[in-house]
């Protein structure tokens, strides 16, 4: 976890959390790119000593900080601006109804929110997929400021026909545009990591393009990029397909040459030949789940 620096607390980084502390300089560059305002509501996920955490605390109205540390959590608990309410805890298994629990203690609830945060290396994705969980569950969700281990952000920002192109910039691309902010060295943390950072923002939107099932699409594009440089007429097999489903009509009737690859697909073709599986098995018609989400 890239967590953040604070003068007043000199905690050893904890190993089993990979904590590496953001040096002061360059907490103030993030929050500087975050950009808070005064009437703004942020989540922060991984707040650590507090760097990043007091910096938004000072320019926002309140922060709801989400740390697994229980030491850390309560340092800032006890140290912490008045503003900051800190939740203890992994942030992956807080509900939509922790959150609105949580939300509702506040002095006023917030109409909208931002996320902030330097996101565990081994769970960053999992985290993402969290966000646009909670926006979808009516959680109002604005943006998310992360920090990401370089090559995760390059997987997220990538185009159909690049080497990082796949599952995660797909999956993610249908609910959050995604941007690059800063780029960070190794040397910004103490200790000092053996990987670079790179701070993004995604900004959430309703699910597009709508597809017929949601399910279906995820499971498609998961199965189809496992055999990425492969046919698609090949790498569709990798998809548990009904008898009388065959890969080259379904491809056909999407619109799509069989010769082509999973990875030069882009997000609209993908969506279409989600749908041609969907529309071939009944599956729409089955889950009534079609439409814009």
């Amino acid at each position: 976890m890239m967590t953040t620096d604070r003068n007043r607390t000199h905690r050893p980084a904890k190993r089993r959390f990979g904590q590496h502390f953001l040096e002061r300089a360059w907490a103030e560059k993030v929050v500087r790119s975050i950009a808070p305002a005064p009437d703004q509501t942020f989540f922060e996920i991984g707040p650590g000593r507090g760097a990043i955490t007091t910096l938004l605390a000072s320019a926002a109205r309140e922060v709801l900080a989400f740390e697994i540390d229980r030491d850390l959590a309560a340092a800032l608990r006890r140290d912490g601006p008045p503003s900051v309410h800190v939740v203890e805890g992994d942030f992956l298994t807080i509900t939509s109804q922790r959150l609105r629990s949580e939300l509702a203690g506040l002095d006023r609830a917030p109409t909208s929110i931002r996320v902030a945060g330097n996101l565990p290396y081994n769970v960053a994705s999992p985290i993402l997929f969290k966000l646009v969980e909670l926006y979808h569950a009516g959680i109002p969700l604005v943006d998310a400021t992360v920090m990401l281990q370089r090559e995760v952000a390059i997987r997220l920002l990538a185009s159909p026909g690049n080497k990082d192109y796949g599952v995660l910039t797909i999956l993610i691309g249908r609910h959050a545009s995604v941007g690059p902010v800063l780029q960070l060295p190794a040397g910004a943390f103490r200790p000092v990591p053996k990987v670079h950072s790179t701070l993004v923002r995604l900004r959430f939107h309703t699910a597009h393009p709508p597809v017929h099932d949601e399910q279906v699409f995820e499971s498609v594009t998961q199965a189809i990029f496992t055999r990425r440089r492969k046919t698609l007429s090949n790498a569709l097999l990798a998809y548990p397909l009904k008898a009388d489903q065959s890969p080259l009509s379904l491809l056909l009737s999407a619109g799509l040459d069989p010769r082509r690859r999973p990875e030069t697909l882009t997000l609209e073709e993908l969506t279409r030949l989600a749908d041609a599986v969907s529309i071939s098995a009944g599956a729409g018609l089955q889950t009534g789940s079609g439409g814009t989400p």
